[in-house]
């Protein structure tokens, strides 16, 4: 693999798999992991999720039939290519109010479905590999990227602790993502991922914009023509 940023970068050969509480069964990719160092405090970790998990489907499939994808609207009026829903105490929400969470789905007023035990384990486990210990998400946001979805460079600024990473899973289609640097004007890395890849930035790296460029057409064997991209993180 090429590293994504030059001699910058720090790669790490890891042949052991988690242990101890950040086991989780059918959860965690039995091959040798790959973990990059791309820019100072932000990690990628090539297939960190097993390529077929019917057990990670299922509990998506619970989550979504009871706070089903949507397409929300910036304060501004952009309707988001993306389709989003949330599990855990709190989910994001935009709308014409602005950015925020929210412990209830506005939609239906309940409050979100509880976030799997072990997706939580699951990001915890690549949390503590990249260094971040004592990681423990309360929110966890689902966005579906159909062929053509893109999400625009942003910060992830709305939680409360900055000492906290951001944990991000990729299931499904390849897509290329962004990193960008403190300002949205900065130069952008592109990081290509594939399926069961997570991506962990935190520390000096906590607030950079990053985004995710137009989803091309395909089709996974499994999730079929779509991404699906599952981000922890702590709120409060």
């Amino acid at each position: 693999m090429r590293c994504c940023s030059g001699k910058r970068g720090r790669q790490r050969w890891r042949s052991e798999r988690p242990t101890g509480d950040l086991v989780t069964a059918d959860l965690f990719a039995d091959q040798t992991l790959l973990e990059e160092e791309f820019q100072p405090g932000a990690f990628l970790l090539r297939g960190f999720v097993t390529s077929s998990n019917s057990q990670l489907t299922a509990q998506l499939q619970v989550i979504l039939a009871e706070a089903s994808l949507r397409h929300m609207r910036t304060p501004g009026g952009f309707l988001m290519s993306v389709g989003m829903s949330n599990c855990g105490a709190h989910g994001w929400v935009t709308d014409r109010r602005g950015y925020r969470y929210d412990p209830q789905d506005p939609e239906s007023g309940r409050p979100w479905p509880p976030m799997p035990a072990p997706w939580r384990d699951l990001a915890r486990g690549a949390a503590a590999r990249c260094g971040f210990a004592h990681f423990e998400p309360d929110a966890c946001l689902i966005n579906r990227y159909a062929p053509g979805a893109r999400m625009s460079l942003h910060q992830d600024k709305n939680e409360r602790d900055f000492t906290q990473p951001i944990v991000s899973v990729s299931i499904g289609l390849p897509a290329v993502f962004q990193f960008g640097g403190a300002l949205r004007s900065d130069k952008a890395l592109r990081v290509p991922l594939a399926h069961g890849d997570v991506v962990v930035w935190g520390g000096p790296a906590r607030l950079r914009f990053h985004g995710v460029l137009p989803l091309k057409d395909g089709q996974h064997p499994v999730f079929g023509s779509q991404r699906i991209n599952l981000t922890f993180r702590r709120v409060l």
